[in-house]
């Protein structure tokens, strides 16, 4: 899906035009993958708009760049604050945000230690990341890192080299998006969503142990489960239980709570999202949009007209 330009992008505690938010093609980045990253929803609300789950991206992020030993030059309330300005400066609702700190120019080799680290943040409109209403999806041929290679608790930009080779896989093959396998063979998740499974009334989740990340949707979707009493467990699960399943869903910012209707071409139950879906989405997508009270705290105001964009 093609960018949109908007006004304003922050970079390092300032609002800069888009068309200067750019970098050295020297920058450590470029060359070793050196970045972590955040996306985040702001949803338009029945009385204006609030950015989901705020503190809780921007702590990942600060625990990304600790992980990579990635000094931060902002705290957690400044780059909850930064955002908010952002969003409102630009004055689009509902938009997709990414912030992301990353290895700047200054050295080369490896060893990242005298290259700056540098913070910018963008948001432009981003519709739905996974077309259709559900999603018919393959088991892929590349499997997840194993564990004390890359970490997968970091939601970090070369760790997406291996998702880029599962979603083109998935692509040629005719699927909107691929199942990567951890390197025992169990069931991690997609190129870029968390993955569950339903089966007798039971929610199955792959653990943040195979190479999982700790995804903020899939919180919800654990928080949301158990409010409703349903039944949750997390633990390895083997491919197969994809084929027997009563119901599959992705969870992600992006994906939100996407039905899976096959995999590798064998339907899910009847191809239709199940109840426990639907009524998962029904309730993130009801709090998110303003529609259903917030009683965990997830959403954060801001001062925008929705669907109001600027003019650039």
């Amino acid at each position: 899906m093609p960018i949109q330009h908007t006004g304003k992008i922050w970079h390092n505690g300032n609002l800069i035009p888009w068309d200067k938010a750019q970098i050295h093609v020297m920058s450590h980045v470029i060359h070793y993958g050196s970045s972590v990253f955040e996306g985040i929803r702001c949803y338009g609300q029945p009385s204006g708009a609030a950015v989901f789950r705020l503190p809780e991206h921007m702590q990942r992020l600060l625990d990304s760049a600790k992980i990579y030993r990635m000094p931060m030059p902002y705290s957690l309330d400044q780059l909850s604050t930064a955002v908010v300005e952002l969003v409102e400066a630009n004055g689009i609702a509902p938009c997709y945000i990414r912030p992301i700190a990353f290895r700047g120019y200054g050295e080369m080799g490896v060893n990242p230690k005298h290259s700056p680290v540098e913070v910018y943040i963008g948001n432009f409109p981003w519709g739905k990341y996974v077309p259709g209403d559900a999603a018919d999806v393959c088991v892929s041929s590349w499997n997840r890192s194993a564990p004390n290679t890359t970490p997968a608790l970091a939601k970090a930009g070369g760790n997406y080299l291996n998702s880029q080779l599962i979603r083109m896989e998935a692509d040629i093959n005719g699927y909107a998006e691929g199942i990567a396998l951890d390197v025992n063979g169990y069931l991690s998740e997609g190129s870029g969503e968390n993955l569950f499974i339903v089966r007798n009334g039971v929610i199955y989740t792959t653990p943040l142990a195979n190479s999982v990340l700790s995804g903020i949707t899939r919180d919800c979707v654990l928080t949301l489960a158990r409010h409703f009493g349903m039944p949750v467990v997390e633990q390895a699960l083997p491919r197969e239980l994809l084929y027997i399943a009563d119901e599959v869903f992705f969870t992600g910012t992006a994906a939100e709570v996407t039905p899976i209707r096959s995999v590798d071409r064998i339907t899910v139950a009847d191809g239709n999202p199940g109840p426990i879906t639907r009524q998962l989405a029904d309730e993130f997508l009801g709090i998110a949009n303003g529609l259903r009270p917030d009683r965990y705290g997830w959403l954060t105001p801001v001062n925008v007209n929705v669907e109001q964009p600027v003019s650039v």
